[in-house]
C-alpha cells in the first residue's frame, strides 16, 4: 500500500492522525507526518482515514504485487 498526502491541501484537521495513528501524524499544530508505505496490517484504518479526509487530501493506492521490478496498482482510492 501506497500513501500521499497532497500537504498543499492538508489543512490540518488531524482526523487521520486520530483514525490511523501508526501512520499519521500531527507534528506541532499544523505539520502533518505520515508513513508513505504504511504496513497492510493498517489498511482498513488507512482507508477510513483518507475517507474522513474533510479535503480529500489522502491518495491511497494498494498495490498486489510487482511486474518486473514495477509496482501494479490494484484499485485507487480517493473518498
Amino acid at each position: 500500500m501506497r500513501v500521499v498526502v497532497d500537504l498543499s491541501r492538508c489543512q490540518g484537521y488531524a482526523q487521520c492522525a486520530f483514525l490511523a495513528p501508526d501512520a499519521f501524524r500531527m507534528h506541532g499544530e499544523e505539520a502533518l507526518m505520515y508513513d508513505p508505505n504504511p504496513d497492510d496490517a493498517q489498511r482498513d484504518r488507512v482507508l477510513r482515514a483518507a475517507a474522513a479526509c474533510p479535503v480529500q487530501a489522502i491518495l491511497v493506492d494498494q498495490l498486489e504485487g510487482r511486474l518486473e521490478g514495477r509496482d501494479v496498482p490494484v484499485t485507487a482510492s480517493t473518498p
